[in-house]
């Protein structure tokens, strides 16, 4: 679904303050009905810059708004699940399902992935030139292919 004329924010891991931003966000939502949208145009007024293109959403905005909910309270509890289950009044099986069916919506990314045997001393060494890992990281991994 592509949305033409919409301007909204999104904030994560918080939602927008300003009760109208909720509302539009909600509405845009519901309009999608789980659809996949793209955002056609940025803006940045405070710098006044704006690009046009095509944008996915970051996976986090995908989520629907009652995720977006679960997911806020989940880090403002730090991640307690006794704390979860009495914000929501239901059962730690049943905070756990949720968690388990958001988190299978998002994709991980290994930000530092380890070294693998076919990356090599060289791989290692040009990862620590780019700044990828520390020296302390990369001794670490030459060790390891000992």
């Amino acid at each position: 679904m592509v949305i033409v004329g919409f301007e909204f924010k999104i904030l994560i891991p918080t939602m927008p303050s300003d009760p109208k931003s909720v509302s539009d966000w909600q509405d845009l939502l519901r309009i999608a009905q789980g659809s996949p949208l793209v955002i056609e145009r940025v803006r940045i007024p405070e710098k006044q810059i704006a690009v046009e293109g095509q944008f996915a959403l970051p996976e986090l905005a995908r989520l629907s708004l009652e995720d977006h909910v679960f997911v806020i309270a989940f880090l403002r509890s730090h991640g307690t699940i006794k704390d979860m289950e009495q914000t929501f009044g239901v059962s730690y099986p049943t905070i756990k399902a949720r968690l388990n069916r958001i988190s299978s919506q998002l994709e991980f990314v290994e930000t530092n992935p380890s070294p693998t045997r076919t990356e090599g001393r060289a791989g290692i060494l040009d990862r620590l030139q780019k700044g990828e890992i520390t020296p302390v990281e990369a001794i670490r991994a030459l060790e390891a292919l000992k």
